[in-house]
This record gives structure tokens, sequence and C-alpha cells, in this order.
């Protein structure tokens, strides 16, 4: 069924529709749309699959999307950002949840030991450091400017002085964080390795550092990141960590790594040199495998998960690339996002190495949103081949079944030099009409309230078998 957008009905997506429906292919169509899960906006392919059987050559099956509606195949865009489609970035989300949620509670499908829970492990937030006061929301009293904001309120992480903001400086950071980042990882196991008295071939020998992190834009357009930091035995997670790897041994060393790590950049013209460090904000917080004080495992993967979709949409900037610096009087952007967006291009010739004017959309920022080390858990790849997997296997047996029902041999019992598979693909195009993006948005809102529901389902039978295993380590 289709629901009507909230702010009454769209006559041209119903005009559209009505076309689609006089076509009299409406079901197959809407099919079609549920197999992309209702994506926003998918590729249209054109082209065909024969199956033939080699020693004959005889035309046992053949597949062409000129049988399909608007002769053409759709196939889902696979994009991670919400902002560009909430179906397939709910796909993602999910994948990241239960990448992250495997590397703590352990998950054998995916190649880690339930054992894993009993290793150190924290949820530890890096920040970017002050480019100057912004308007913000103390826990106690108002703000700088002597006004207490409401919570969502438009100035919230702009300038209090915007003309002393030092915009060169928080687009430089954007852009160098990963740097910043792989060169805290570096600090991170010589600080472990300085505290457990080891030098640091002898660390490596004995204990391994695995993370999964994602980064998130904070109203002022900084990026922080956001980690789960686990300590293994030196084959991973398959081995339990050294007798004197502690929680309290991993904090320390992240807060010393912190304050350690940076990244200089030398003076150009009249930009000066700069040591690009984090922030004195570092947070760190122990996980628990079951419920208590400590922040848990579902807590954290659904945590990570939220962000990995995200982009810079908390500052309200585009989410594409800007191509040339004129594009800018085409959006409307709010003042503080326009001149981070501005000192991209600004700083663009000085560090050209840095491709700052063409990730000037992400505020400077060009590093992966969501990342993780080899060891820590299995790859969002791996999560997609199963899909993939699932999906041929589904489309083996019903062809499977259609040469059975046609009296032909079965295909599992024919050696596979015996069959041909003769195809071609072209791209035909992208998105839906504005009647497809109704019967797509549809889809895609039911099949999320119905994977909303199983997932509450399966949190809290998680929650009761945690309380259920903590009673009996009791």
């Amino acid at each position: 069924m289709v629901t009507a957008p909230a702010d009454g009905l769209d006559r041209l997506a119903l005009s559209d529709l009505a076309r689609l429906a006089s076509r009299g292919d409406l079901p197959k169509l809407q099919e079609q749309l549920r197999r992309t899960g209702g994506c926003s906006n998918p590729v249209h392919l054109k082209g065909f699959r024969t199956l033939v059987h080699a020693p004959t050559g005889a035309v046992w099956h053949r597949y062409s999307t000129e049988h399909e509606p608007g002769r053409r195949l759709r196939v889902a865009c696979g994009n991670r950002r919400s902002s560009r489609c909430p179906a397939c970035a709910r796909t993602y989300s999910a994948d990241t949840f239960h990448l992250i949620r495997a590397g703590l509670a352990g998950d054998e499908s995916k190649g880690v030991p339930a054992t894993v829970r009993a290793h150190p492990r924290v949820f530890a937030t890096l920040t970017a450091p002050s480019f100057g006061p912004v308007h913000n929301r103390p826990d106690t009293g108002p703000c700088r400017c002597g006004l207490a904001h409401p919570k969502g309120s438009a100035v919230l992480g702009t300038p209090l002085d915007p003309e002393r903001y030092d915009y060169a400086h928080a687009v430089l950071w954007n852009n160098h964080a990963p740097d910043l980042w792989r060169r805290f990882t570096i600090y991170l196991r010589r600080a472990l390795a300085k505290r457990a008295g080891l030098t640091q071939a002898d660390f490596r020998d004995a204990c391994r550092v695995s993370f999964g992190k994602v980064a998130e834009y904070q109203r002022r357009g900084a990026v922080h990141f956001h980690a789960v930091i686990r300590l293994d035995g030196p084959e991973g997670a398959d081995t339990p960590p050294p007798a004197w790897a502690s929680v309290g041994l991993l904090d320390d060393a992240i807060r010393s790594a912190a304050r350690s790590a940076g990244v200089p950049v030398a003076a150009v013209g009249d930009f000066p040199a700069r040591v690009l460090q984090w922030g004195g904000q570092v947070d760190v917080r122990p996980i628990g495998a079951f419920a208590g004080g400590e922040i848990s495992e579902q807590a954290v993967a659904s945590y990570v998960a939220k962000y990995a979709t995200k982009s810079a949409e908390t500052t309200e900037t585009v989410d594409r690339r800007i191509l040339e610096r004129h594009e800018l009087e085409r959006h409307d952007l709010p003042a503080h996002t326009r001149r981070l967006i501005e000192a991209c291009w600004d700083l663009d010739s000085a560090y050209p190495g840095r491709l700052l004017a063409h990730w000037s959309h992400m505020l400077g920022f060009r590093g992966h949103f969501s990342s993780k080390s080899p060891a820590y858990s299995t790859t969002l790849g791996a999560l997609r081949q199963v899909r993939a997997d699932y999906r041929a296997d589904q489309a083996h047996q019903d062809l499977r079944n259609r040469l059975l029902a046609a009296g032909l041999p079965d295909l599992d019992d024919l050696p596979e030099a015996e069959t041909l598979v003769v195809a071609h693909w072209a791209f035909a195009g992208a998105g839906n009409t504005p009647g497809e993006s109704m019967l797509a948005a549809s889809i895609a809102r039911e099949l999320h309230e119905n994977r909303t529901t199983v997932r509450e389902e399966l949190a809290a039978q998680i929650a009761r078998e945690e309380e259920d295993q903590a009673w009996t380590a009791c």
C-alpha cells in the first residue's frame, strides 16, 4: 500500500503512479523496487543472460530486461549516506552494527570467538582542539555570550566572533585528521609497551591492539572520532591478551597517546607552520559484557552504526562534491559552514597535495567515516558477500526448478563444463520517477518498520541472555 506524503497528495507523483499502473506491470515493478530495498536512487541496467548447453548449443534459459518494467533492471545504489539514500544507508548501518558487536561479544559465524568478551576493551572519543570560542550549552550556566540557548538552536556551534575564528586551522585539522589517527595508533602501541615494561618488538610478540572507529561531525564543523579499542593476544581475537593487559592500562595509554600524537604542517606563504593535535577532551569508557555501570556492547555498536551513515549533515553543508567555487552561490548555507568551505578553496593552492577544494563539501575531511584494524572482526565486504551469495543461491534454485519443470536435466547433476552463460549488461540510467519514488519510499518504510520490530525483539532476547549469564557468573 502506498502512503501519501504527510503534507498532502503529491499530484505529480500520483499522476505518474497512474501512468505506471496503466502499463499493466505495476505488481512486477513493485517487486523489483522491493528487491532494491526501496532504494532512492537505483542504478538501471539493460541486458540479457543466457544459459546454453555447451555440447549441443541448445538455449535452456534466457533472461532479458526487455520483459522488465520499463525494459530495465533496477539495482540498489549501495550509497552509505543517509542523506542520499535512506534505504541503502540502513543496510550499511546494520552491517556496521554487526561488525562492531561481533568484535565485542564474539560471533563464530564472523570469525570472532565469544572469549573476546574477556579482553580489555574501551569506548574512546577523541576530539578536535579549539579554533575559537563557539556558542554552546554548558552543563551549568549560560553560554559565554550570556544567553541560555535552547536545544537545537541555529547558533549552537557557530563562533562568538567569526572574524577571530581560525577557519584555516579548522579545515586543515579536518583534512589531516586521518593522519593524526594513524599517528595516535602508533603512539598508543608505544605507550602500552612502555607501561608494560617491554620493548616495542616484545610488545608486538605479546599483544595486539584492535579497533573499530567512526567519524562524527560536531556542530562547529570539526570531526571527532569514536573508537572501540581492544587488547588481544599476539594472534588477535583468538588468543587471550597477556596478564598485564587491563582496562586501566589501556585507558592511561590512550590518554598519553592522545597528548603525544601530532601532525606537523609546514609554513606556506602567509600560512604559519602548525602542529595539529587532539583536543584536551578525551573520553575513555570501559565496555561491559553485561548490564551494569559500564557502557554496554549493544549501546556501543548501536552508537557507532548510527554515525557510520552520516556525513556533515549537522553543519547543513551539501552532500555532493563542489566542482567550482561559484557553485556556492546556488546553495543556501549557514554563514559558518560557508566560511569553512571557502577556507578550503582559499587554502587549496597553498597545499596542493591535500585536495582541500576537492573535499570542501566535507569541510576538508578526506578519510573513511568508518574503518577498523584487520584483526578486530569481519569486514563489510564479507557481510555484503554473504548477502550476494544468498541471493545467488536463491536465483540458482529458481533456475534449477524452472529447468526441471521443463523436463531438462538437473543443473546440480551436470558438470560445470557442460553449461555456458552468455551475458551482456549496460548502464541505462539511475534514479526513480516521481511515482516510483513514492512506491520506493513506501516499501523502504515498510521494510524499516519490520526490521525495527525484529531488532527490538533480538535486543530483548540478548538482554535476557546476558542477564541469565550474569546471574550464572554470580
